[in-house]
């Protein structure tokens, strides 16, 4: 079975002219493009590149979604911090790393499956990894999880709410900034207060719109 185009060579083909099929894009995309026999070089100055009839099936099929933003590490795949996991991935220059790219990952799964393409509110991924994608948008800010023994940092956990993740830190401040994160990253985010501890914690829900 072929291998369906990367999302940068998708995005060229997306971006063809719908009349012609002309393309533009980087020299590699676009010899890319003719390696797998999506797109022509023509013969003829200026030796514009178009989409054969291979390319043009793709540009007209609905886009299949694209893989769970991740990233593969020497463990396995990437997941991001809740707090209080007992096997945490010890912080650093790799973890790093590891939690930025699955940001922009996140961020080119949002661009690729919303359907205007905004990247400024949360996916159909995010909405059904709910835990996952909200933890995602705290690591990738910064913002520190709390350990197996201490509550010293975020935690971020399921609730019998529908399209709600409950976010707690000991830390008022830390906890305002957590909630700023997630509004900055889409989320629709609200403070309460648990009646029997006095404690405080955030709801958080998916922007729509």
């Amino acid at each position: 079975m072929t291998r369906p185009p990367t999302a940068a060579q998708r995005r060229v083909i997306d971006a063809a002219d719908p009349d012609t099929g002309r393309l533009r894009g980087t020299e590699a995309q676009l010899a890319a493009l003719v390696k797998r026999g999506l797109a022509f070089r023509h013969p003829r100055p200026p030796h514009d590149h178009f989409l054969t009839p291979a390319g043009h099936r793709i540009r007209e099929a609905e886009p299949t979604a694209p893989p769970e933003p991740s990233v593969s590490t020497a463990d396995g795949v990437f997941a991001a911090r809740i707090g209080g996991e007992e096997d945490a991935p010890q912080p650093g220059p790799a973890r790093l790393r590891e939690v930025r790219g699955a940001w922009q990952g996140l961020l080119e799964l949002r661009r690729m499956t919303n359907p205007d393409g905004a990247t400024d509110r949360p996916c159909g991924w995010e909405r059904t990894h709910l835990v996952q994608a909200a933890a995602l948008a705290l690591e990738a800010a910064g913002h520190t999880p709390a350990g197996a023994d201490s509550e010293d940092g975020y935690l971020v956990r399921a609730t019998p709410q529908p399209e709600a993740v409950a976010v707690r830190d000991s830390d008022g401040a830390r906890l305002r900034g957590c909630a700023a994160t997630l509004e900055e990253a889409g989320w629709q985010v609200g403070e309460y207060t648990e009646p029997r501890t006095r404690a405080r914690y955030l709801l958080a829900s998916p922007r729509r719109a």
